[in-house]
């Protein structure tokens, strides 16, 4: 035996590990974080920081600014999430416009902004000036006439061809990671899940410049929901600053969280809305900080995109109206209609979608992203020129079809007839026939809804960025706007109707079809995004509509029980499941009758488990096992013939920590004892010094008896953010169950495909 001076002296060299080294405690791509690991670990470092400001005047200035470090990272979200917004909105505006023209005066400013210059723009012709010509007033002279359609027909869609192969071309080769909303995956990180390089440095600068591309070239898609992915890779740029963040993923998780709540402030002006989006829709631990945090880096983004002014309204809001008719009880019944339609439609596209994108996973459509994106955006251009509601921007459709129609509006929605002895003040226009004009918009807008509703199931998916938000609201702002103008059209025609007598009197201002619009905007992406609360204080926001609350609110849950009643997932989580993420949703019900025994592993017939000894293997025998197996981790028993459970070892930090051993330990060989217990164990003579690796285990690793009801383990899993959880029996080893376990016995459960969870 060795004698108790050699031991202590090998004791103290093979302590080195109570020192941390490199990579310990950080994840592997694709792997689930522990969230009680990440707080117990911020937890210490908080108490180490508190201990050591009262030694020193400088470590207590640390200590303060280690506090006030998470601020700092917000302030430079919201200054960050803010410009790239203005800039992107900048861009978009120049370049939309540039398919069909050009600034003469200064190429690089958009229609409207050419004629705001100009000293010859009349009122009635404001879209007209000499400053801003067409592609076939340049070209050819010609402004009118058939050959100078066609010019200008040929020369859009060769513009938005251009615009569409180049984004699908950056992010091919740049940043495979910068395509879709990014929505999902941003809900799958928050929940604890490690994507390396999705919310990196070359996909923000590729999401970025490519948002721009794809929403000018005139795909049926938005900006709002990449701008969360932008606004997150912002947050995880600044946490990288501050090893606060960047070595704790829990912590990095509260900053993304915010982030998330930045992105949706300056993507629609909603500062209010983006922090109760983060809350509702997208962040899976939110603590109170994170909500004042939030708050925080929203009013920074939304005042840095205020001092930009990209809307050039002076207004942070993206389609400011003023009604100045209230609504009517009456009128619940038509917003109850659209929020059916909406939830219908949400429905509709949701399965559609996921069929197309399952089908272009499947088949050797998805060996063509390109030929696909350049497909898709020349059906798109063809069918969209000609009709004027499409050819124009989305948001653009969409500010128009929410406007009321006052005395200046030049809009065909607004070419009623009027009466010649009209005396009215402007604002207050009697409900009057509809003229040709609107019979005419219409028809389009029937025809527009159609291409909408059909496209934008094709487009959203692709290898492109693309968002889902200012689609869907097209779609039910025509359906809506369609809907208010019938309204509005019965009730003048037919005022001594019961349900019109009491609040519309002939010659008064009863029907705001735009209002109508807002509403089926509101009902069709709750439709989508089963979103309530935040979606209702986004449109209201987005809107200063403040007084239509109720409409908004009736047609919101309407839409979210119409298509509860067909399918409890919204679009993003029917991605995330396509994408077999593991997402422990926490609106999901688990009412099975099944306990932990049935889902633990090894199963029986089964291979036993795969375990670690605490003080009688060698470290060829560790590095055997983690060799010949792929297990994240590995209990820790007293002996194989006991299985009385020590702790957990994961995988990762017995690698590194073997690795580090061998190059800073003399001594440690193949042969050498690992030893996880606080005294070394006793050895023969003349054996190598033993390897003791207790600071990487796990004492208190968490455990559930085999009788277990799983509906509780599955409430475990969700509210603790567990990896795996250890199954024992009086203190006895059994078996484990990890995430991957659980979700596989959800899916089983509930008639999918378990083999559909791919990661854990």
């Amino acid at each position: 035996m060795v004698n108790a001076g050699e031991m202590n002296g090998s004791g103290n060299l093979m302590d080195f590990l109570d020192e941390p080294f490199p990579d310990v405690g950080t994840y592997e791509d694709f792997h689930t974080i522990d969230w009680l690991r990440e707080k117990s670990r911020d937890t210490d470092r908080h108490r180490k920081i508190t201990s050591k400001s009262k030694e020193s005047i400088w470590e207590f200035i640390k200590s303060l600014l280690d506090a006030w470090s998470g601020w700092v990272v917000m302030l430079l979200i919201g200054l960050l999430a803010g410009t790239l917004a203005g800039v992107i909105d900048l861009a978009v505006d120049w370049m939309t416009d540039l398919k069909e023209g050009v600034c003469l005066s200064a190429f690089w400013y958009s229609h409207e902004q050419c004629c705001w210059t100009s000293n010859e723009t009349t009122f009635d012709d404001r879209d007209k000036c000499p400053q801003w010509q067409k592609w076939s007033e340049l070209l050819v002279n010609q402004s009118e006439g058939a050959s100078a359609y066609i010019l200008n027909y040929f020369l859009y869609i060769m513009w938005a061809l251009c615009f569409a192969f180049l984004a699908v071309s950056l992010v091919r080769v740049f940043a495979p990671y910068a395509c879709g909303s990014g929505i999902p995956e941003i809900k799958t990180i928050l929940s604890g899940f490690i994507i390396r390089g999705y919310l990196g440095k070359w996909t923000l600068l590729i999401k970025t410049v490519t948002l721009v591309l794809v929403v000018s070239s005139g795909l049926s898609l938005g900006k709002e929901g990449p701008l969360v992915h932008v606004a997150c890779c912002c947050g995880n740029f600044f946490s990288s600053l501050f090893s606060k963040y960047s070595k704790n993923e829990g912590k990095r998780r509260e900053v993304l969280s915010a982030a998330a709540a930045a992105g949706v402030s300056v993507a629609f002006g909603a500062p209010i809305g983006g922090v109760l989006f983060s809350l509702e829709e997208v962040s899976y631990y939110f603590p109170l900080k994170t909500l004042w945090r939030s708050f925080f880096a929203a009013l920074v983004a939304a005042f840095t995109l205020r001092s930009i002014n990209p809307f050039g309204n002076s207004r942070l809001v993206l389609f400011y109206v003023e009604y100045h008719t209230p609504w009517y009880m009456a009128e619940l019944f038509p917003f109850i209609l659209l929020g059916v339609f909406g939830g219908l439609w949400g429905t509709l596209f949701i399965r559609c979608n996921i069929a197309w994108c399952r089908r272009r996973k499947t088949t050797r459509l998805g060996k063509y992203p390109v030929l696909e994106v350049i497909v898709i955006t020349a059906i798109t251009a063809i069918i969209a020129y000609p009709n004027p509601y499409t050819r124009r921007s989305t948001s653009e459709l969409i500010s128009e079809l929410f406007n009321d129609c006052g005395a200046l509006e030049s809009s065909q929605l607004c070419d009623y007839i009027n009466d010649p002895n009209m005396t009215r003040p402007v604002d207050d226009i009697p409900d009057r026939p509809a003229g040709p004009g609107v019979y005419t918009a219409m028809w389009q807008l029937a025809l527009a809804l159609v291409f909408k509703i059909v496209i934008t199931i094709f487009t959203f998916g692709m290898k492109i960025p693309s968002g889902l938000f200012i689609p869907s609201m097209a779609v039910g702002a025509m359906a809506g706007r369609m809907v208010g103008i019938g309204v509005e059209q019965l009730a003048y025609h037919h005022h001594d109707w019961i349900i019109f007598r009491n609040w519309c009197r002939p010659g008064a201002d009863c029907v705001t079809p735009g209002l109508y619009a807002m509403v089926g905007a509101a009902a069709c992406l709750g439709g989508v995004t089963r979103m309530t609360v935040s979606l209702v204080v986004i449109m209201f926001e987005l809107t200063g509509g403040l007084e239509y609350i109720v409409p908004l609110m009736a047609a919101a849950v309407t839409s979210k029980w119409v298509a509860d009643a067909f399918g409890k997932e919204g679009i993003y989580e029917a991605h995330i499941h396509l994408n077999g993420y593991p997402f422990l949703d926490v609106k999901d019900e688990f009412t099975h009758r099944t306990l932990a025994t049935d889902v633990m592993r090894p199963r029986r017939g089964e291979a036993p488990l795969s375990v670690l000894t605490q003080d009688s293997m060698t470290v060829e025998d560790v590095e055997t096992l983690i060799k010949e197996t792929d297990y994240n981790g590995f209990p820790v028993v007293v002996s194989k013939d006991s299985e009385r459970l020590i702790g957990f070892a994961q995988r990762r930090e017995l690698i590194l920590a073997i690795k580090n051993a061998r190059q800073r330990q003399d001594g440690v060989v193949s042969n050498s004892i690992v030893y996880f217990t606080e005294d070394p164990p006793e050895l023969p003579p003349n054996s190598p010094h033993p390897l003791k690796l207790r600071r990487i285990l796990n004492l208190s690793p968490f455990t559930v008896t085999d009788h277990t009801p799983m509906e509780t383990v599955v409430d475990i899993f969700r509210k603790l953010g567990l990896r795996q959880c250890l199954v024992t029996r009086s203190g006895r080893l059994l078996g484990i169950i990890t995430k991957k376990d659980v979700l596989r016995h959800m899916a089983q459960m509930a008639n999918q495909d378990p083999e559909s969870i791919m990661f854990n």
